[in-house]
């Protein structure tokens, strides 16, 4: 892609900078033995003797080969050893001091206790990681909040996970993988939606997971670059699913924030639900108003990853038709595809516009003071 030289100085670089708050950082264990201490004899036993079982058939790797080792940048391995976003030094160093952050947003990738085929295996290491989270980056960091990681096919176990640490003012939504056995607004999921929104929490609904399925609809693709293509689309579903099935208008209060799929594509995606909507709204009577007004009140999309049209002023209309409001800044730091928050956007915005997408709508999403 090339941009006229106008376009290549960063404009949204602030004459008085601007804290920020990050929607979309990810840490890591050195190794998954880190979560020993949290669990209790029996699963670690299990773990050693059998390990974790996902429903794919890959037991140590993803199905794909990713663009880089660990999806990381080159610059983002610590020096004392282990995986980008394990040494919580390096990454206050890397990313939290050198942009002025107010807030991280923490989403552990893996492990995930959601696609075990064991549930309470599943639970168990849910658990474990929550506690971990607790005790070795937001105690030890305030700058950085946690997801409450649950086993989401477990309704009931997912509900006691969210009793367990609501009130706690480390962690400030639910995440649950979106490679789910049934789509996400299906009724067996709708007790943690419940449980999320009347805890205060948001759900943070991050690409991730494994369902025993391919990510295309027709089957597996033969590329990893098919494969990240995927990732937008699974999450226009996820969307649809969460609308459609009545989630945000059976619960009015819940917020869900959709993280690392771009977001160009929800324009499009309000406008053709609302169309539907207008022509088939009988059956789906249980949505009252066009589905855009339940998205616009209650749901956010993360900025990561960016989208740039070869005209940079389309970056704006995009946004007019999303809503200034919809957006929130997000680095996924430290993966090869991190995006700068001096360089991502080639607009030019308003003080206004800026505070909105890089502060002030993370504020209200997850409700921080």
């Amino acid at each position: 892609m090339s941009l006229s030289s106008d376009l290549r100085e960063p404009a949204t670089r602030p004459q008085a900078r601007l804290q920020m708050i990050d929607c979309d950082v990810h840490h890591a264990m050195r190794s998954e033995t880190d979560l020993y201490p949290y669990l209790s004899a029996k699963w670690r036993r299990h773990l050693e003797t059998y390990g974790a079982r996902r429903p794919v058939p890959y037991v140590h790797s993803a199905p794909y080969p990713k663009a880089a080792p660990a999806l990381s940048r080159k610059d983002a391995w610590p020096a004392n050893g282990g995986p980008p976003g394990s040494d919580l030094a390096f990454m206050q160093e890397q990313l939290l001091d050198r942009y002025d952050v107010e807030y991280g947003l923490l989403h552990l990738l893996s492990p995930s206790g959601m696609d075990q085929r064991d549930q309470d295996l599943g639970a168990a290491i849910c658990r474990a990681i929550n506690e971990w989270q607790y005790r070795e980056w937001t105690q030890k960091e305030p700058r950085l909040k946690a997801a409450v990681v649950v086993p989401g096919e477990d309704a009931a176990a997912s509900v006691a996970e969210i009793e367990h640490w609501a009130g706690n003012p480390d962690f400030v939504q639910v995440s649950m993988i979106t490679h789910s056995i049934e789509p996400l607004g299906r009724r067996r999921y709708w007790p943690i939606y419940e449980a999320a929104a009347r805890n205060g929490f948001a759900v943070g609904l991050h690409t991730s997971g494994y369902n025993g399925h391919a990510v295309t609809p027709t089957g597996w693709a033969s590329f990893y670059a098919e494969e990240h293509q995927e990732v937008a689309i699974s999450q226009q579903a996820v969307v649809t699913s969460l609308v459609c099935e009545g989630v945000l208008a059976r619960n009015p209060d819940l917020r869900v924030v959709i993280v690392e799929a771009g977001f160009a594509w929800a324009a499009s995606l309000l406008w053709r639900l609302d169309r539907h909507w207008a022509r088939m709204r009988d059956e789906v009577a249980h949505l009252t108003r066009p589905p855009s007004a339940y998205i616009g009140e209650q749901m956010w999309f993360t900025t990561q990853q960016m989208d740039e049209p070869e005209r940079a002023e389309d970056m704006r209309r995009i946004i007019d038709w999303i809503g200034w409001d919809r957006l929130l800044f997000a680095t996924d730091y430290p993966h090869w595809d991190f995006d700068d928050p001096e360089t991502a956007f080639k607009i030019r915005m308003s003080e206004e516009e800026r505070r909105k997408i890089f502060r002030d709508n993370a504020r209200t999403a997850y409700r921080l003071s």
